[in-house]
C-alpha cells in the first residue's frame, strides 16, 4: 500500500476523496431536504389549520378565517362579536342558540359555519329595522314573555319562523286535519306550546311566549289576569 494511503494519523488520498464527496453530496441535498420538511409542515397546517369563509349574516358579508370544525354558534360569538344567540347546553336540546337560515329555525351550535357559505343567516341582532323592533319582539316585551332572558333570543328567532311556516302551511303533529292546517288566526295555545317545544324556557315563562306569538298571530291573548283565573277556576272543578 503506497505511503499517502496507510493510517498514522494522516489521511489517505482515498479517504480524503470519500470526505469530499459526502461533503459535498450532504451540501447538494440540504437544500431538497429543508424544502420537503417545509413542504412536509406546510401541509400539515392546511389540513389542521384556518380555512376562509364567506357568510352572510344579518344583510352583511363576512369573512372569516376559522377552523373547519368550528360551530356556526362560535363563529358568531367568538369571531363576529354577535352573542345574542347564546350557548346553552350546546347539544342542540335547548334551542338558545337557534338563528334562521335561510328562514329556517337551525340550532346553530349544531351547525358548522364552513355550511353555511350562500345561505342567508339571521340573529336576533338582525330582525329590528333600525329602532323598530319586529313585531314578535315587540310581542315578547308586550306580554312578559321571558324573565332571565337568557333563551329569549332563541325563543323570538324560532317564534319568528313558526309564523312563517304557518302562512306557509305546514302541519304540526298536533294538526287535526292535515289536509288543512291552521292559520294565524286559528293558531292554538296547543299548536304554539308543540311548534316551541324544541325551545325550553328554565323560567318556565310559557304563558307568557304563547301569548305573544298569539299577539303577534293577529289574535288578542288573554290577559294575565284572566289567564290565571282560568286556571284556577280549572284547578278548583
Amino acid at each position: 500500500m503506497p505511503d499517502n494511503e496507510k493510517g498514522g494519523g494522516k489521511t489517505s488520498r482515498r479517504g480524503f476523496l470519500g470526505q469530499a464527496l459526502t461533503a459535498a453530496g450532504t451540501a447538494i441535498a440540504a437544500p431538497t431536504l429543508l424544502n420537503q420538511a417545509s413542504m412536509a409542515k406546510e401541509a400539515t397546517q392546511n389540513s389542521q389549520g384556518e380555512i376562509t369563509v364567506k357568510l352572510t349574516v344579518n344583510g352583511e358579508q363576512q369573512t372569516l378565517n376559522i377552523e373547519p370544525r368550528v360551530t356556526l354558534l362560535d363563529a358568531l360569538r367568538e369571531h363576529l362579536g354577535l352573542v345574542g344567540s347564546k350557548k346553552g347546553c350546546d347539544h342542540g336540546q335547548c334551542g338558545a342558540c337557534t338563528v334562521l337560515i335561510d328562514g329556517e329555525r337551525v340550532y346553530s351550535c349544531l351547525a358548522l359555519a364552513v355550511m353555511q357559505e350562500d345561505k342567508k343567516i339571521v340573529t336576533i341582532e338582525g330582525l329590528a329595522k333600525g329602532d323598530t323592533l319586529h313585531p314578535v319582539q315587540a310581542a315578547f316585551i308586550d306580554n312578559d314573555g321571558f324573565q332571565c332572558g337568557y333563551c329569549t333570543p332563541g325563543q323570538i328567532c324560532a317564534s319568528v319562523a313558526l309564523l312563517d311556516e304557518v302562512k306557509r302551511g305546514c302541519a304540526s303533529v298536533v294538526t287535526a286535519d292535515l289536509t288543512r292546517p291552521p292559520q294565524l288566526a286559528e293558531l292554538s295555545e296547543k299548536e304554539i306550546k308543540e311548534r316551541l317545544s324544541g325551545n325550553l324556557c328554565r323560567c318556565s315563562a310559557y304563558n307568557g311566549i304563547v301569548a305573544a306569538v298569539q299577539q303577534a298571530a293577529g289574535q288578542t291573548p288573554p290577559s294575565a289576569v284572566a289567564d290565571v283565573m282560568v286556571r284556577e277556576s280549572g284547578e278548583r272543578t
